[in-house]
């Protein structure tokens, strides 16, 4: 992989808690805690063990990173503020905390970074 381009978020996904009970085993197959945080930029988000978040849980948050990309207000789909939201993972487990940290570079399509290699312009 060789990323060329800055992003213009870091995304932050914190565990902050369960929807029942204590704990995730036999529950929650991707073994979330309480305190697990997962980062990313326009990737996937990884803990700081390298593993990835839940796949059903990205489903989730993607259609929410590409709001915020776009200028949007987590606010008016029910976040907490204009740069975060609370969800609950697909399966009715775990409780995350997604928040986005503007880093000051420029948007990929309004900022001239988007373009297509020669051969599929016709």
């Amino acid at each position: 992989m060789k990323k060329w381009y800055d992003e213009e978020y870091e995304f932050t996904v914190e565990v902050t808690g369960f929807l029942h009970g204590d704990h995730t085993e036999r529950y929650c197959r991707n073994g979330e805690e309480i305190g697990d945080v997962y980062k990313c930029t326009y990737g996937c988000p990884v803990n700081q063990d390298g593993y990835g978040i839940c796949s059903k849980t990205m489903m989730m948050l993607y259609p929410l990173m590409e709001a915020v990309r776009s200028g949007g207000d987590l606010t008016k789909v029910g976040g907490d503020g204009k740069y975060s939201k609370t969800v609950v993972c697909p399966d009715g487990c775990v409780i995350f905390k997604l928040t986005a940290q503007p880093l000051g570079n420029e948007n990929f399509h309004t900022g001239g970074f988007w373009d297509y290699p020669d051969e599929t312009q016709g």
